[in-house]
């Protein structure tokens, strides 16, 4: 399988997780294997460069030998933040961002966004019955956009990606790939799952 090497692949792993009471997600282990290491590994298997968004526990992330990225504005203010820092300080055009708390992301999640984005500097992923507006294929051209609508106090990703002009791509056919681990009750059913 060819490696994309026009993408650059995130891992976002900089939130607070207040639902998991607070300890940094990406760390806690699904399988024996951290959620952050699942995503970056996915993600791997379709890029050549992948880096990580992180603000917690930096030295555990670099043992990977990927590039740590850390917010550049302070108090972690979400997702937004992680994608202004990291337009802010890694090269490429193209970026595909993905949470840290989706392991189980598709394959062919790349070649499928870039073959239905059409012209838009944003794709996105929709289930069939939600968005997931954090796992999207995003063009640097919206970093000044992006710095406005931080800087104004917003936070809302859905909202940020509609104002850049992206829209959604069908993943129907593969709802379950989405699912993401947010409360440690929700990480217990996955491990029972597997």
């Amino acid at each position: 399988m060819n490696l994309d090497s026009a993408i650059t692949g995130v891992v976002l792993a900089g939130g607070k997780a207040r639902r998991m009471g607070g300890a940094d997600k990406g760390l806690l282990e699904l399988d024996g294997k951290p959620l952050w290491k699942h995503v970056a590994d996915n993600l791997l298997s379709q890029l050549e460069t992948v880096v990580i968004n992180a603000n917690r526990h930096r030295d555990i992330y670099q043992k990977s030998g990927l590039r740590v990225i850390p917010d550049s504005l302070a108090d972690f203010p979400g997702p937004l933040a992680g994608m202004l820092s990291v337009f802010l300080q890694e090269k490429g055009d193209w970026f595909l961002f993905c949470p840290c708390d989706t392991p189980y992301i598709p394959r062919d999640l790349v070649a499928r966004l870039k073959a239905q984005r059409s012209d838009a500097a944003v794709a996105w992923v929709h289930d069939g019955e939600r968005d997931h507006p954090t796992i999207a294929l995003v063009n640097r051209s919206v970093q000044p956009l992006l710095q406005d609508y931080l800087q104004s106090g917003e936070r809302r990703v859905m909202v940020f990606m509609r104002l850049a002009g992206g829209h959604a791509v069908d993943f129907s056919d593969q709802k379950d790939a989405f699912v993401n681990v947010n409360t440690p009750e929700e990480l217990a059913r996955w491990q029972e799952k597997r």
